[in-house]
């Protein structure tokens, strides 16, 4: 199973929890670190009140530990954004010998 797919059982898995949250999906590219855990994004109230929709996109370093070492926001609604670079700093990846890049997409949907 990919990461990708992980990731949108989890978004998933969240909504059908019955959590107050709007549809939040994430999609990251293919690499070799496997997410261990995460934490799904909290939807800004400011966005939900403005009814914004997008795509975040965050340019994150796994460290060797598996911790998230550093985010770069790469693209995306500005409202939006502060919620998916603090939510991709708690994600935790298996360990490894070297430090890993990827980039992780959030989708944000206020109608789902």
């Amino acid at each position: 199973m990919s990461i990708r797919s992980i990731h949108k059982i989890a978004a998933g898995l969240v909504l059908a929890a019955g959590l107050s949250a709007p549809a939040v999906s994430t999609a990251q590219e293919e690499a070799t670190r496997k997410l261990k855990s995460q934490v799904a994004p909290t939807y800004p109230e400011l966005a939900r009140k403005m009814n914004i929709s997008g795509v975040v996109k965050v340019q994150i370093t796994i460290a060797p530990n598996g911790t998230v070492k550093t985010a770069k926001l790469v693209g995306g609604h500005p409202v939006l954004a502060n919620a998916a670079m603090d939510t991709v700093k708690k994600w935790r990846y298996e360990t490894a010998k070297d430090e890993t890049t990827t980039v992780v997409e959030f989708h944000f949907d206020p109608n789902q």
